[in-house]
């Protein structure tokens, strides 16, 4: 038996492609301006409620 003949390939199925892929860092980079203050605060607040429970 050939070992090659029952191996695939991507071209062998017919899988459709997007044009264009989204790409993961495209996709939350609009994000940033609303998401960095948010965890900036949510942090500050966090690190106070510790000061705060530490004295």
């Amino acid at each position: 038996m050939n070992p090659s003949a029952q191996h695939t390939t991507n071209a062998a199925h017919s899988s459709p492609t997007p044009a264009e892929e989204q790409d993961a860092v495209d996709a939350i980079v609009p994000m940033i301006p609303f998401v960095l203050p948010l965890m900036g605060g949510a942090l500050m607040f966090l690190l106070a409620f510790i000061a705060v429970y530490m004295a």
